[in-house]
């Protein structure tokens, strides 16, 4: 299945936590990453007062079903020091799956599309730099970043990975 996966961090060293997070994800039998985006640097989402965030996506192979994909996500989140305290807190990395291939899933752990892929920038703006299909849910990327009004709040960093 082809999967596309955003990672993001705002502590500690986020390039640091980035790349371990996809060494890590890289080091899974059942998963091959394929494609990385750029790096952006993103305003915080979300009502808590934080630093900013460094947001990619990367492209994935996996043969992982959904909820053993998101065990395996959740592990190296966990291995990378990510406490789940605040809501939209700030968090040493953050691995969420956006796509996988035509997967339609809604459980009390796991939505797929990802519930909020299209109002959120930070997404959609590495998401374009990976994506290989023509629309998301019927529209085009550029359609769905203007929509969400917060595309300025994504830059362009000049960190590489």
């Amino acid at each position: 299945m082809i999967g596309y996966l955003a990672l993001g961090s705002n502590q500690g060293d986020s390039l640091a936590n980035l790349k371990a997070a996809r060494a890590a994800l890289e080091a899974l039998p059942e998963v091959q990453v394929v494609a990385s985006s750029s790096l952006y640097e993103t305003d915080p989402y979300g009502p808590v007062a934080q630093d900013d965030f460094l947001n990619a996506v990367i492209r994935i192979e996996t043969t992982l079903e959904p909820g053993f994909l998101l065990g395996k996500i959740h592990q190296i989140e966990a291995d990378l020091g990510r406490v789940r305290t605040i809501h939209w807190g700030p968090r040493t990395i953050d691995i969420d799956i956006l796509l996988l291939d035509d997967v339609k899933l809604t459980t009390p752990r796991l939505t797929i599309p990802h519930v909020e892929i299209t109002k959120r920038a930070f997404v959609l703006i590495p998401l374009q730099d990976v994506y290989q299909e023509k629309a998301l849910q019927g529209k085009s990327l550029s359609e769905w970043i203007k929509a969400t009004g917060d595309e300025k709040t994504v830059r362009l960093s000049e960190k590489v990975w």
